[in-house]
């Protein structure tokens, strides 16, 4: 089962490569000299109608990208190298962890049993939490469990709940949709820090993309709209403001309500041509 990062040689050899039926995956970066261009369009016209074959090119970066200590290594574009080889060698050679359990795992000991320790338990050794919007969470163990003893775990109203919308799981992450539901009866320091409660009720879309490393949880990055919160407790007025507040969860629940109702010019394209 070849992979194959850079594709250096492969173009001299597509012949040989032809004729190998084991599922393959080839990253090719776009500025590498070993492989240049027309050695690459050799690779992907070789290999493009090849199902059991994968083709993965990344923009901007040049050869060795993903090897750490090189002057061109770029993480991101290395990260998600790392994800894609795990998805060829889980669908071939495992192992299969059922990524959606652990996830619900970790969020049952989060929120139902709010259990710190339980919580850390299912995260590797140097784990890291990021709520994108407020800047809060933690990197390592340490700082994390610090945060979700004093910060979070225990941070959340009683009345809090999700409504689940989507989930797709992937070799080594997760990316759910759901829709948050709180009233905001104490200073939620994760998602309105040093805010005084209001008492006022919220519904807030959130998109958590979660990444695992194994059969442990690596990192979170947690996503919704601040103006949508702030709207919804009374500290934010969105006259004159392309912004909503308990609105975003009322259409992500129901497709059937009006959308473009915050763009002026909507009424101005009604009747005209579609180019």
């Amino acid at each position: 089962m070849p992979l194959q990062y850079y594709g250096v040689g492969v173009h001299d050899h597509l012949d040989e490569a032809r004729q190998l039926t084991v599922p393959m995956g080839f990253h090719l970066a776009e500025f590498d000299s070993y492989c240049p261009e027309e050695a690459r369009n050799s690779i992907r016209k070789a290999f493009g109608d090849n199902d059991r074959v994968r083709l993965y090119d990344y923009a901007g970066v040049d050869h060795a990208f993903a090897t750490h200590g090189r002057d061109v290594y770029e993480p991101l574009s290395a990260g998600l190298a790392y994800s894609r080889t795990l998805e060829v060698l889980h669908a071939t050679i495992g192992p299969r962890h059922d990524l959606s359990a652990l996830w619900d795992r970790h969020i049952f000991y989060e929120f139902e049993a709010r259990d710190v320790p339980a919580t850390m338990a299912t995260m590797v050794d140097e784990p890291y939490v990021n709520h994108i919007p407020t800047l809060t969470g933690g990197v390592g163990q340490k700082d994390l469990a610090r945060f979700y003893a004093h910060h979070f775990v225990h941070n959340n109203p009683d009345d809090t709940k999700t409504i689940p919308i989507s989930r797709t799981v992937g070799a080594d992450r997760i990316v759910e949709e759901q829709l948050f539901c709180f009233t905001h009866d104490r200073e939620i320091d994760w998602m309105l820090p040093g805010v005084e409660p209001t008492g006022r009720y919220v519904e807030i879309p959130l998109v958590a993309v979660v990444t695992l490393r194994g059969d442990k949880l690596y990192n979170e990055h947690i996503y919704w709209d601040q103006a949508g919160v702030l709207v919804q407790i009374g500290l934010l007025n969105p006259d004159g403001l392309p912004v909503a507040g308990i609105e975003q969860g009322k259409k992500l629940l129901d497709k059937t309500l009006p959308s473009n109702e915050l763009m002026p010019s909507w009424a101005s394209s009604e009747g005209k041509p579609i180019d």
